[in-house]
């Protein structure tokens, strides 16, 4: 599914978004520097119930958040993990389909292999004003 989205459908598309977490484990997000990823997974994190602040865990690869109802939220940002062999070496892919948890992870492509089910991929590009995006939407990878 690809949609052109304004920055005043934000909220909309992340609650659409959240209503994927009963059957999604993984939501991938690709996309340019500046796209919009971590935008996104800030809104869609806050529909889920995260509460605080939500930035991207640039330097520390992952946020995790706690939920009232539970659940957690792992949130990577791999844009300086070059390899899936540093990903695993980190200790990173015990993170993936925990019991009760999400992950969010902005720059995926080096572990996509690692990504076999019950994944979302959002892919992110820049629209033709400054306040909107191409979002193409390809579910369970």
């Amino acid at each position: 599914m690809e949609k052109i989205i304004h920055k005043s459908e934000l909220e909309s598309v992340a609650h659409q978004f959240a209503q994927y977490a009963s059957t999604v484990a993984v939501f991938a997000l690709q996309g340019p520097l500046g796209a919009g990823k971590t935008t996104i997974t800030q809104a869609i994190l806050r529909n889920l119930g995260v509460t605080g602040p939500i930035s991207s865990p640039t330097y520390t690869y992952v946020s995790v958040y706690h939920l009232a109802n539970g659940k957690t939220v792992y949130h990577f940002d791999l844009y300086r993990i070059t390899s899936v062999d540093q990903f695993i070496e980190a200790g990173f892919d015990e993170y993936l389909y925990r019991p009760d948890s999400w992950c969010f992870i902005e720059w995926p492509e080096v572990i996509l292999p690692l990504l076999k089910e019950r994944v979302l991929l959002i892919q992110l590009q820049y629209g033709a004003t400054e306040d909107t995006r191409i979002m193409t939407v390809v579910p369970h990878l």
